[in-house]
């Protein structure tokens, strides 16, 4: 039997559906020969520091640094995890091949070996990995099925990363609480996560100490054109008097006409980060929702891999672009241009065997929804112009520069006329008015004519604070200022974090309370300042440091770095942390805290007496709690009556079954879960004592997925008044439960 391990239960679905497994047991599908499990993300963990000695359970400063000798991992403490985990156990020992399914990057290999290792797999394992979840990408992975062991490189930097953060958090979070916290108030400090904070305390520490000087410029306006005095600056205000009545009452004079035709390539598709970025700025959503949406429209098949961090496709994706083109809805008018105009542009700029490692950039798949959510649209139609954008022709422009004379000072205007706009036109909706790209009327050299020139005074600025966006960008090139694509694309590799955490990296000082959100802008709180400052190591806090370090776990994936050299000088690095800290002076950081709130007082639960309560269906056996659900106890002679302790994801407490039980309805109770929204209802029993949840909304509500819309009742089901302008909400008045 061969079996195949997925990263959720939703794609061990499609993988069973298409491998022909049909027949649904307790956690997996079987049939054709298959088996086909699932995990719930990480099952398997690295052990916590009390499962190696009981002397670690305690924080004590005496005990640091805290360096097992050898690692270990162990099952999540979660009831259901451990359920599947058997469930696994179970099937792999009894497997004649292991087909690793799960999600095609570092942590989903991570994820998958851990599992192997912990069940002590012996079977020969093999690879599933694609880059979409469509049909014919699952089908065409497996009948190009890789051999588990090209993947171990991969595996040996997750694990090396894992375990660094393990050292470094664990030893660097205790000592700096034990050290400088308050009140038992934890400090944390991670390998990426500290020199983040400390890229936007520097920042705002640079904003801080800034003191605004004013300067004087002096412009003029000669035929609705702005003109610059190319003398630039001046510090004092007499200076700029004097030039500005030199040039007052006399004639200006263009004297250089000079123009520079030239190309703009299409915007690069998207990898995470830049996706990241871009919803950010156009739509304000933070590096988190939109890696949530990303993979969201991942899981529905419509667009590929998100946590990628290439632009580039590989040259095999170049023969199915027709297809996927084809296939695109809503975009005919550019896809008839690109499909009319004869063989498909292909640039070395979007196709580079060279630069794609895991994956290709995201694009679409082709696939279709009509199901997607307003933010899933927003950031497919993002996905789609881009991808359409690439085969489209470059934007022909003519850059302008005119020079001009005023008694002796020189003038300069810039201007820009676009003269094929080429892929321009798939994003002319959203253009914005620019200085840099004004349209310049037809100069002649040596004309002449009157002007109205204008002294300008100004203040010079600090630096800007970050936003998510900038953030982003600074964790992507260890804290560089860099504008250049191609030269960002080589400071990728020692960039800090990876683009799939760094989402929940910034998230994580959100939720610590070390940085704060003002609107746009991100602000260290004086907790994450003080923490900063209490630092004298630079490895802790160094974003290029950090960035080295990045470096060396790509080489390990590449194979070229030994992981037992990079985890030697990890061990000593951790070491010298400990005892610069604890040599370090005492002093006082702040802490931020929330307003406490007036506690409630807790009551307990009444225990429920189900002793001699009778099965609602047969009326003669008595409900019985089991593992998983109550039953009847005469099931072995043929009752089925079951309650399951959860349904849709909403565990259900012996209060409301015993009130299900005996009076044939719940009361009402939030939280079921259907397609992904929260919903409230009772739950009944059918005539042939089956479930089924009876939803209750209230009319006229905001809709919560447009967030626009109001709740209507219609003939079958709950939905949106915004239906017309894309809102999908749709809630049935009766759901089965699934559970």
């Amino acid at each position: 039997m061969k079996v195949c391990i997925a990263e959720k239960p939703s794609v061990a679905r499609e993988i069973a559906q298409i491998l022909g497994a049909k027949s649904r047991k307790d956690g997996y599908f079987e049939g054709n020969g298959y088996q086909v499990s699932w995990t719930f993300g990480h099952l398997c963990t690295l052990k916590e520091p009390h499962d190696y000695t009981e002397r670690w359970k305690y924080w004590n400063t005496n005990e640091l640094p805290m360096i097992p000798a050898r690692f270990g991992i162990k099952v999540i403490e979660d009831d259901g995890v451990k359920r599947q985990f058997e469930t696994l156990e179970n099937l792999i020992s009894k497997a004649d091949e292991i087909i690793n399914c799960g999600d095609a990057g570092q942590e989903g290999e991570l994820i998958q070996r851990w599992v192997l290792a912990k069940a002590k797999n012996k079977a020969p394992v093999k690879r599933l990995w694609i880059s979409s979840l469509t049909e014919e990408a699952i089908k065409e992975g497996f009948e190009k099925l890789l051999d588990g062991h090209d993947f171990d490189h991969l595996y040996e930097a997750g694990s090396a990363r894992a375990i660094g953060d393990w050292l470094l958090g664990l030893n660097a979070t205790r000592m700096y609480t034990l050290k400088y916290g308050q009140n038992k108030q934890v400090l944390s400090i991670g390998r990426v996560q500290t020199p983040t904070l400390a890229l936007i305390v520097n920042r705002q520490k640079e904003i801080d100490d800034f003191k605004p000087e004013p300067y004087f410029e002096i412009i003029t306006i000669y035929r609705d054109t702005t003109f610059s005095a190319l003398s630039g600056r001046f510090k004092t205000r007499e200076d700029a008097k004097t030039v500005l009545d030199e040039i007052t009452g006399v004639d200006l004079e263009i004297v250089k006409i000079n123009t520079k035709n030239s190309s703009e390539h299409p915007p690069k598709l998207f990898d995470l980060t830049s996706l990241q970025v871009e919803c950010n700025r156009k739509f304000s959503m933070t590096a988190d929702d939109t890696l949530r949406t990303i993979q969201s429209l991942y899981e529905k098949k419509v667009t590929t891999y998100p946590r990628v961090d290439t632009t580039f496709l590989s040259d095999d994706i170049y023969k199915k672009v027709p297809g996927i083109l084809k296939q695109l809805k809503g975009y005919d008018e550019y896809v008839q241009t690109i499909l009319g105009g004869g063989k498909i542009r292909k640039s070395k700029k979007v196709f580079d065997n060279k630069k794609i490692t895991d994956h290709h950039a995201i694009i679409p798949t082709g696939v279709s929804r009509l199901d997607l959510s307003p933010a899933e649209k927003s950031v497919y139609d993002l996905v789609c112009k881009r991808f359409l954008g690439v085969f489209y022709p470059d934007c022909q422009v003519a850059n302008t520069t005119v020079e001009a004379l005023i008694a002796k000072h020189k003038f300069k205007a810039t201007g820009k006329q676009i003269l094929k706009p080429g892929w321009r036109v798939i994003f002319q909706n959203e253009q914005k008015a620019n200085s840099d790209d004004a349209i310049l009327p037809a100069f002649v050299k040596g004309e002449k004519g009157p002007h109205q020139p204008d002294l300008q005074e100004k203040m010079t600025k600090p630096p800007s604070y970050y936003s998510e966006a900038t953030l982003l960008r600074a964790m992507e090139t260890a804290g560089k200022l860099v504008d250049d694509d191609e030269l960002r694309d080589i400071m990728k590799e020692n960039g800090i974090g990876r683009p799939s955490t760094r989402a929940n990296i910034i998230e994580t000082l959100f939720r610590r309370r070390y940085i704060r959100r003002d609107k746009k802008r991100i602000v260290a709180n004086q907790t994450g300042i003080d923490l900063i400052d209490s630092i004298e190591n630079d490895l802790l806090k160094s974003a290029q440091l950090t960035g080295e370090w990045e470096l060396k776990l790509r080489k390990i994936e590449a194979g070229e770095l030994p992981i037992k050299e990079f985890m030697t000088e990890l061990k000593h690095m951790v070491y010298d942390v400990i005892q610069q800290v604890k040599q370090s002076p005492k002093k006082v950081i702040a802490i931020e805290v929330e307003e406490e709130k007036p506690q409630k007082e807790v009551k307990k639960p009444a225990k429920v007496n189900t002793e001699d309560l009778s099965c609602p269906k047969c009326g003669e056996g008595k409900l019985l709690k089991g593992k998983n659900a109550w039953g009847c106890s005469e099931w072995k002679n043929g009752c089925k009556f079951t309650i399951p302790f959860s349904f849709n994801k909403k565990k259900l407490s012996d209060k409301q079954i015993l009130t299900i039980v005996t009076k044939g309805k719940s009361p009402l109770i939030a939280g079921f879960v259907f397609e992904e929204n929260k919903v409230s209802g009772r739950l009944e029993f059918t005539d042939e004592k089956n479930l089924i949840l009876q939803t209750e909304i209230k009319k006229d509500t905001v809709c919560p997925v447009c967030k626009t819309g109001k709740i209507m009742k219609g003939n079958t089901a709950w939905g949106c008044s915004n239906f017309k302008g894309g809102c999908s909400y749709r809630i049935p008045f009766e759901i089965i439960p699934i559970h």
